[in-house]
């Protein structure tokens, strides 16, 4: 399976960003995928996921700002980035949350700097 993260960006404090992920799988719709994250000189972290039923959850760092979300037709999960904190600056990636999980994609780099 390959896993392609877009639509990381530079952006103030407070601003918004929306990074999807596409995933190869062919039962995706059957998948528990979720968002990580790596900051610079720290371990990937779990951010959050979302259920094959759409059942979400989230680290407390993130509730109530960041929104997961999955389109089964498009093989995607999206992740809705509001009220952006500068310590939300990381490299993003997707991934299932099942073991084993796939190779991990490239990321995509989110920046949050005034």
């Amino acid at each position: 399976v390959q896993l392609v993260e877009s639509g990381g960006g530079l952006v103030q404090p407070g601003e918004s960003l929306r990074l999807s992920c596409l995933a190869s799988d062919s039962n995706f719709s059957d998948r528990d995928m979720g968002w990580y994250r790596q900051a610079p000189g720290k371990q990937r972290q779990f951010v959050a996921r979302i259920s094959s039923s759409r059942f979400t959850y989230y680290i407390d760092s993130v509730k109530g700002r960041f929104t997961i979300s999955r389109d089964n037709a498009k093989n995607t999960v999206t992740l809705q980035m509001n009220s952006l904190k500068v310590e939300d600056t990381a490299v993003y990636y997707c991934n299932t949350v099942s073991y084993p999980q796939w190779d991990w994609g490239r990321g995509t780099q989110v920046t949050v700097s005034s």
